[in-house]
């Protein structure tokens, strides 16, 4: 028989009461230091207002081209970064980062080094967030020596600017950086997010003047995604189309109030926008307060776009989807993604419900078609793929800045001598000199098809384009001079001031008189701080309540995607509505290239040249020899082209399209090709020489494979050696 001991329940009841002290004494304060963090988040949000919202870059830059002056103004403008280092870091009283201005002379950058342009989106935030920390885009860029140049936009659009003026004003900002630069070749653009297909027009339409293209979270195929997971493209048909999109613009006397868009992401997912984010950071107060605000600085920073820019972005890119189709115009011509002439780098992330993989890969698959036509094209695309980072933490996360980004920017200049084809960019994990192993593996379309689960649900988007058309028609004709008529500047104003998202930080700033004492409590209460302890019985039963109450959240948003992705396929995949529709639907004439023609022309090319072509020919044959092809090698080019006299007088430049010819040429018949190296390399002293070229290029991952042997010795036999 068990007998309860009283002492053993007395002392658990005493456990429990100090439990209970410990756990209140711990809530008092974390929720007088999270309503004084709620309090900054205010006060900072009117402290961006008052500087003219700033880009929350961390790093020091000055403006070198105002888009102003441009002869078609914009407010757009180009900075140069100011090249820090770690060492002139300091901390201020606070812990947080002092920005030191040093000096602009550049005199100790390499001439040559390729500059890098990064674009960020202009998608109802501000810019900077690419480089809000030092673990970023530009300070990887900036570790790795390269001039670092980023494009800045105001809050407050130009009246009557639009997309085209931008873009020609982003043409006039890499036309400045090329001419800071004449050595070095040609600027690498990074574009971040929406900012990706906006580096792809620069891309198509001006390829003489862009040099490599990253696309970081990019969305360019608008209707691709998976079904029951990507309900975001839904949103476009169910609300009508681009005609709402006119509709608050009208509303904004001609101005769309960025935090529209803001306000779909976070309708996006409800459990982080009404309570995750909330208390992750109540939970943690201590160490997440200043992280959260500084988010939370750019987060709440809403930028403005024109009633041309933004209805332009709706109707063409999003739902339209043009780009991809090569339906695009701009002044009259279409902007066909074929054009693009240097490789293109794309990132992506199945854990990013923004822009999934399915939107960032599948336009590769539209423009091309095949593998081979790009290899025709002598073009080079390779993408990186993570497996569960978010959408903003592409941008944001240190750790995928320290990795991805990382590797991204030390393989810009390397990707061009991979032989044109379709890669994907693979990174192992562990350092090794300070840097990961990165591979880049052939692959072909239908691995990128396999990421989504068939494209037959994109065929219920085309009524969605016609419908959209229709009702922005019938909006513009009947009902939009009425609203222009009502609306006028001080009306609009109103109508942003009382946007659900901007009374939330009048709420919870120093306007608010309730919110005061927590000024004064804050600093009292940090003094004297006495967390809980993790095992404390009450704080896991207030992680569990925290945890159901996300769950039911998640749980209501899952009914609500459902919902819409239902009521989308009744509405746009009803038969009748595509018969009536089908003559809305166009269709672009696929260019007429005759492979054969193209295979002839690279054959009769396969005796043409010297020395130079054909030991090119021999390091693409030998690099190649894997499937799996490691940056290593692709270092070793730049080694070889450093340390041979005649290889020495090539740029960089002229190169990458030697390897690009003479793959092409190693494609159309590697037989052939083979049994001219002899006729290329006539001299018996050359022949050795590309023999130890081809060996050096064999072993410069460490690894001697069947593979590579089988190639020597064709090499050799076909050098007669």
């Amino acid at each position: 028989m068990n007998l309860i001991n009283p002492k053993q329940v007395l002392s658990q009841k005493a456990e429990l009461n100090r439990a209970a002290y410990e756990y209140l004494v711990d809530t008092a304060q974390r929720s007088v230091l999270f309503m004084d963090t709620l309090r900054k988040r205010g006060n900072d949000y009117f402290d961006q207002i008052r500087k003219g919202k700033p880009p929350v870059l961390t790093f020091d830059y000055e403006v070198i081209l105002n888009g102003r002056d441009l002869q078609q103004p914009v407010a757009f403008s180009l900075a140069r970064i100011h090249d820090r280092r770690d060492p002139l870091q300091a901390k201020t009283t606070d812990g947080l980062e002092k920005r030191l201005s040093d000096s602009n002379n550049t005199a100790g950058l390499d001439p040559q080094k390729r500059p890098v342009i990064i674009i960020d989106p202009r998608a109802g935030h501000g810019p900077g967030i690419g480089g809000s920390k030092r673990d970023s885009e530009i300070g990887m860029a900036l570790n790795h020596g390269h001039p670092v140049y980023f494009v800045i936009f105001e809050a407050e659009p130009l009246p009557d600017q639009t997309l085209t003026q931008v873009h020609h004003a982003q043409i006039s900002f890499i036309e400045e950086v090329i001419r800071r630069h004449p050595a070095a070749p040609k600027p690498a653009v990074i574009g971040n997010c929406q900012a990706g297909w906006a580096s792809a027009l620069l891309g198509a339409d001006r390829p003489d003047i862009t040099g490599p293209l990253v696309f970081n979270g990019s969305p360019l195929s608008y209707w691709a995604g998976v079904d029951g997971k990507n309900p975001m493209r839904y949103r476009g048909g169910l609300t009508g189309g681009v005609w709402l999109t006119s509709l608050w613009s009208d509303l904004g006397n001609g101005i769309f109030d960025g935090a529209n868009l803001v306000a779909g992401f976070e309708d996006l997912n409800p459990a982080n926008t009404l309570w995750d984010k909330q208390y992750y950071v109540y939970a943690n107060v201590d160490s997440e307060a200043e992280r959260y605000l500084a988010f939370e600085r750019w987060w709440n920073s809403y930028y403005m776009l024109t009633r041309a820019e933004i209805h332009y972005i709706v109707s063409n890119l999003f739902v339209g989807n043009k780009l991809e189709r090569g339906e695009l115009e701009l002044e009259g011509r279409r902007i066909n993604l074929k054009n693009l002439k240097e490789p293109v780098l794309i990132f992506a992330s199945s854990g990013d419900n923004i822009t999934p993989p399915q939107q960032a890969l599948n336009w590769i698959t539209r423009v091309w078609k095949s593998v081979d036509e790009i290899k025709r094209r002598q073009q080079v695309v390779v993408y990186l793929l993570h497996d569960t980072i978010g959408h903003l933490g592409i941008f944001v996360s240190g750790k995928v800045s320290k990795k991805e980004h990382k590797e991204i920017i030390a393989s810009i200049d390397l990707i061009g001598y991979l032989a044109p084809g379709l890669y994907e960019m693979v990174i192992d994990e562990g350092e090794i000199e300070g840097e990961f192993q990165v591979r880049f593996e052939e692959r072909q379309m239908d691995q990128i098809l396999a990421l989504d689960d068939g494209q037959l649900d994109e065929e219920d988007f085309w009524p969605v384009a016609a419908v959209s058309e229709i009702n922005d028609r019938l909006y513009r004709t009947f009902l939009s001079p009425w609203v222009r008529m009502a609306m006028n500047q001080w009306a609009a104003e109103w109508i942003r001031l009382f946007h659900p998202l901007r009374i939330s930080r009048y709420m919870f700033s120093d306007y608010n008189p309730w919110l005061l004492p927590f000024e004064y409590l804050a600093p009292v209460v940090k003094a004297h701080r006495r967390p809980a302890r993790a095992d404390n019985p009450y704080v896991k039963v207030e992680k569990g309540l925290a945890q159901m109450i996300s769950d039911g959240l998640n749980l209501y948003r899952d009914i609500r995607d459902q919902s819409q992705e239902f009521w989308f396929k009744v509405l746009y995949g009803n038969p009748v509505l595509h018969f009536l529709l089908q003559e809305r639907r166009r269709t672009l004439k696929e260019e007429d290239m005759d492979e054969k023609v193209c295979r002839i022309e690279w054959l009769d090319a396969s005796e043409i040249g010297g020395f130079v072509e054909g030991i090119v020919r021999i390091m693409v044959l030998m690099a190649h020899a894997d499937a799996r092809l490691r940056r290593k090698v692709l270092k070793t080019y730049d080694q070889v082209a450093a340390t041979d006299e005649r290889l020495k007088q090539l740029s960089k430049e002229d190169l990458k399209q030697i390897i690009q010819q003479q793959s092409c040429i190693l494609e159309a018949d590697e037989d052939r090709a083979l049994q001219a190296l002899a006729k290329l390399i006539p001299d018996i002293q050359d022949r050795t020489a590309a023999l130890e070229i081809a060996k050096k290029i064999a072993l410069s991952d460490h690894m001697m494979t069947d593979e590579k042997n089988l190639i020597l010795a064709h090499i050799r036999r076909a050098l007669h050696m």
